[in-house]
């Protein structure tokens, strides 16, 4: 047998999950609470999770082919402060040249948005006067004024990094953690990406220590396989690359939480919800990808990618404020926080003759938030997710199934002191939750242009339950709670795959380019373990920054991590039709690469379109777009003529479509470029191998 486990950090339990990787059935679970206090930190949760779940599912450690944790280690370091001096050396020219890069490079501490910030030394040289004597001299300065790290930032460093390497060498043979802002990012924009660097570069110590301690006790647990961490784009990287890129990892619970529900559940569009005890996550999954954003920190935008994942401070375990006669807001205090059992899951008995009062749960909140003295004198408090119990909205089996009767009772009290009855209090409680939410999703539908009518909310978490189905119910969106839902982090690092970016600013980037670009992303997946047989690219252009991103996603073993199991064509025909809204039989087929299946119909003057895979993912879903069919010799002509026919042109600016072109196994997204002669090119360069196979060629017209 082969297992892939996957191990979930998060603030308060770590869940680990072995997982078939020939079936991708679940073999075993093991949830420890989280080690913040042990002498190897959290390394020692990952661990304990680890040797629990191979105990409870009797996995021999030899069969471990692959095995990856997330970690809050990033963000905790930036969120409590943890962070060590960074000292900063700006590299330009001189003259008026080398004072723009100055100021660019001389960068304020680093305020963190929590009452905490970065301390930042900063010092400049010119290009000609850096030399190793030189640059060894401005790192011993800059450590004598209290530099625990040191960060190189050079104007137009992406094009030419030997001066950033010069005074990287010079910090390290100081025995000095080192970041160059090059090799954070490749992207212009010498402010941002300095500041980049030296978000990176403070986090260095605390995650060295980290990854060196999580690696030695997955070492004394017996896997010799390489120990993976889990990044903030939803990919998975070797543990030697957090050691230099520990910012990578900003986010990754949350990404695990998305891959998860995009490898396991199946899920290829709609607004993915992770519903924890403290907080909700919520993103999207967009043609079987999640989406991704530049991080901002501290309300700092950074070049560091990672899954566009909003955190609200709402979720099952969010406690509720209520002054005299009104409820005044649920959360954003949980009852983990105030370290008060939920009233849900308290025995019916010791609520007879309970009382309500109010507190405050840490110096300096509200003295509103509700808790239940119990007539034995303990206390509890009253939850969402005593809210979802008391109104009967949970199934049988639902993680958050509690006691309705103590539910009841608790929430009781309340609706006594505001005049209402059981019923409407528990939604009066989850209404205020449900508030927070939904500007969210509308946000993020509007953003991806989502069609609303196709979105699916997808639920995990333990608290899935508590909020995703009041949140359907309210907007009228359909909605999904699958089963293993509250370790779905924890599959989706199991499943995760290698995922690596290359990013660079191209006004009007040639075919040549954009296929040295490709090749780049693929070395670079193939260098941190990737398959090469089972890496996929994937490009996008953005025509207003001029920046093209390659992504290049991969396997680290020679089968792919998709579900095994086949779709029929009368599955996948289905799916495309629940998907557009219509009856399968309205559904026609337009194309069969052997690979991907193209289905379109006719729907209100429009026609949607809808590609799905072997494994029964949808990869592309528009409302209105073109399909043709040529050989080689006719391929550049049908492109140009199908792109021609998809244009809208009904305003003075006419808006270009969208382009996908399908060859037997591949799929290549043109999206984004704007002229047709850019696509045109790289489909001659990118399909350039001989082959009878036709051309499936798509164009997908834009609306405003």
């Amino acid at each position: 047998m082969k297992v892939r486990i996957g191990i979930d950090v998060g603030g308060t339990h770590t869940k680990a999950v072995a997982i078939d990787a020939d079936t991708n059935e679940i073999l075993s679970k093991g949830t420890v609470m989280t080690t913040h206090h042990h002498p190897r930190g959290v390394a020692q949760g990952v661990v304990d999770a680890f040797q629990r779940c191979l105990e409870n599912g009797d996995v021999d450690p030899s069969d471990v082919i692959f095995i990856a944790h997330s970690t809050t280690q990033a963000t905790n370091a930036l969120l409590e402060g943890d962070t060590a001096v960074v000292g900063v050396v700006g590299i330009g020219k001189r003259g008026l040249e080398g004072w723009l890069s100055r100021r660019q490079t001389e960068i304020r501490d680093i305020d963190l948005g929590t009452g905490k910030s970065i301390e930042v030394r900063s010092a400049f040289m010119t290009s000609k006067e850096l030399t190793a004597d030189s640059a060894r001299g401005v790192v011993d300065e800059l450590r004598r004024q209290g530099s625990q790290v040191i960060v190189a930032s050079k104007a137009f460093g992406v094009d030419d990094p030997t001066e950033e390497e010069l005074v990287g060498a010079a910090a390290q043979a100081c025995a000095l953690p080192t970041t160059t802002a090059s090799a954070i990012t490749k992207l212009y924009g010498l402010k941002t990406r300095t500041r980049t660097a030296a978000l990176n570069a403070s986090i260095l110590p605390t995650m060295l220590t980290t990854a060196n301690s999580t690696e030695a006790a997955v070492r004394s647990a017996g896997i010799s396989v390489p120990l993976m961490i889990m990044r903030g784009d939803g990919g998975v990287m070797r543990i030697d690359e957090m050691r230099h890129k520990p910012i990578l990892t900003m986010l990754s619970g949350p990404a695990a939480s998305v891959v998860g529900a995009l490898m396991y559940l199946r899920a290829s569009n709609g607004i993915y919800f992770e519903v924890g005890g403290t907080s909700t996550n919520i993103g999207v999954i967009k043609d079987a990808r999640p989406t991704v954003d530049y991080s901002v920190i501290g309300g700092h935008r950074t070049y560091v990618n990672s899954l566009d994942v909003r955190v609200l401070g709402v979720a099952g375990g969010s406690m509720v404020r209520a002054s005299t006669g009104a409820i005044t807001d649920v959360g954003p205090r949980s009852a983990h926080i105030a370290d008060l059992p939920y009233a849900a899951f308290t025995d019916p008995d010791l609520l007879q003759g309970a009382t309500l009062y109010r507190f405050q749960p840490r110096p300096g909140d509200p003295d509103d938030y509700l808790g239940v003295r119990l007539a034995n004198g303990d206390c509890v408090t009253i939850t969402t997710t005593c809210a979802a119990n008391a109104a009967g909205v949970l199934s049988p089996g639902d993680f958050s199934t509690g006691s309705q009767k103590s539910a009841r009772a608790a929430v009781g009290l309340l609706a006594a002191e505001l005049g209402l009855t059981i019923e409407q209090t528990a939604k009066q409680i989850l209404d205020r939750a449900c508030a927070k939410i939904t500007p969210v999703v509308d946000e993020l539908i509007a953003k991806y242009k989502l069609e609303r009518e196709q979105v699916v909310l997808v639920g995990a978490g333990g608290g899935a339950g508590t909020l995703l189905r009041h949140t359907g119910e309210t907007t009228g969106l359909p909605y999904q709670i699958p089963d293993n839902a509250d370790v779905i982090s924890s599959i989706g690092v199991a499943l995760a795959m290698v995922r690596e970016m290359v990013q660079r600013t191209m006004p009007n980037p040639t075919a040549a380019e954009i296929v040295e670009l490709k090749k780049e992303a693929a070395s670079l997946a193939l260098k941190a373990g990737a398959v090469e047989d089972t890496i996929e690219l994937f490009l996008e252009i953005d025509d207003q920054t001029q920046t093209v991103t390659c992504i290049a996603v991969g396997s680290t073993e020679v089968r792919t991590t998709d579900l095994t199991r086949q779709a029929t064509f009368d599955e996948a025909r289905q799916m495309a039709a629940q998907s557009i809204g219509l009856s399968a039989a309205e559904v026609s087929l337009h194309a069969d690469t052997g690979h991907y299946w193209v289905f379109g119909a006719q729907k209100e003057g429009r026609r949607p379109l809808r590609v799905v895979d072997r494994q029964a993912f949808i990869k592309v879903q528009r409302s209105n777009a073109s399909c043709v069919l040529a050989d080689t010799q006719d391929a550049d002509a049908a492109l140009r003529r199908a792109w021609s026919e998809s244009g809208n042109y009904s305003m003075q600016i006419a808006l270009q479509p969208d382009a996908f072109v399908l060859r037997g196994a591949k799929l290549v997204d043109y999206s984004g470029l704007p002229d047709v002669s850019q696509v045109a090119d790289l489909m001659a360069s990118e399909f350039a191998d001989p082959s009878d196979e036709p051309f499936v060629i798509l164009t997908a017209r834009n609306e405003l």
